[in-house]
């Protein structure tokens, strides 16, 4: 592993996840023998707007059974999970941080789809994987940390079939300039990569990518971040959420967050190209 990648690996492993996860499961009074899929959500999906964006997402993918599915950068496995449960098919998350690797394979058994979903450590910038094997290639939210956009680009139109398909929620940069820090992907600037949208349009393109659809949707994300925060100013976080993963300054993040909106610092889209 580079330096930079230690780096980033650094930020998002806080040591004691998978045990901090199950102590708010049980205080959420679930049965930790007994999860169901939906009982992770609050803290499965590490991307704006949680598991309301990745329905969206997968109905853009127009998945159906039997599909080979990659999900670059897939963190804690929840979108993996859902994806293999409700489409059918394999699904196969790859991450850089260790621990999520080890706490999505925890989740798969405890939700008894350890046989549809496997889960590799790795960079993606090195997928261990040949060329052509996978139907679609699916990332939320982790393009944002790699500075090399054509390599992480470039490696997933090398995996995909000839007729393959590119799926993506990301976040990019404003035309504002850099989003204020610290923010749930980077703790200060240099861990952030942030690229204007066009430009990552731009490179997929070049890459032999067809643009299908790009969909900018800033607002409902702003808006989700500031209801994020209302809730915890009414009521503090739930013993659930994605403030497990984002450690003592997670509320100081999502009001940089909710800031780089107001101030057109941050944008986000999903899209679909195809490959050939």
């Amino acid at each position: 592993m580079d330096r930079e990648s230690g780096r980033v690996e650094r930020h998002y492993g806080r040591g004691g996840i998978l045990a901090s996860i199950v102590a708010a499961l049980k205080a959420s009074d679930k049965d930790v023998a007994r999860l169901a899929p939906q009982d992770l959500a609050p803290v499965d999906e590490f991307h704006l707007r949680g598991r309301e964006a990745t329905l969206q997402l997968a109905q853009r993918a127009a998945l159906r059974p039997g599909l080979r599915v990659l999900d670059v950068g897939c963190g804690l496995g929840g979108s993996a999970r859902h994806l293999a449960a409700e489409h059918g098919g394999h699904v196969t998350g790859v991450d850089l941080t260790r621990e999520y690797i080890d706490a999505a394979r925890d989740r798969a058994e405890r939700v008894g789809l350890q046989e549809r979903v496997s889960f590799f450590t790795c960079s993606a910038l090195s997928l261990p994987f040949p060329a052509d094997a996978f139907d679609l290639v699916w990332t939320e939210h982790a393009q944002m940390n790699i500075a090399d956009k054509p390599r992480f680009y470039g490696e997933i139109v090398r995996v995909l079939s000839p007729t393959g398909r590119l799926v993506f929620h990301d976040i990019f940069q404003g035309a504002a300039g850099p989003p204020h820090f610290p923010v749930p992907w980077a703790e200060e600037p240099s861990l952030s990569a942030l690229a204007p949208p066009d430009v990552v349009r731009g490179i997929v393109e070049r890459l032999g990518m067809r643009v299908l659809e790009w969909e900018d949707v800033t607002v409902p994300s702003r808006e989700w971040v500031h209801a994020m925060l209302d809730k915890l100013a009414q009521s503090g976080p739930p013993p659930l959420g994605l403030h497990l993963l984002m450690g003592d300054t997670a509320r100081h993040k999502l009001q940089n967050m909710a800031r780089s909106f107001e101030e057109n610092r941050i944008q986000v889209v999903q899209a679909v190209a195809m490959k050939g």
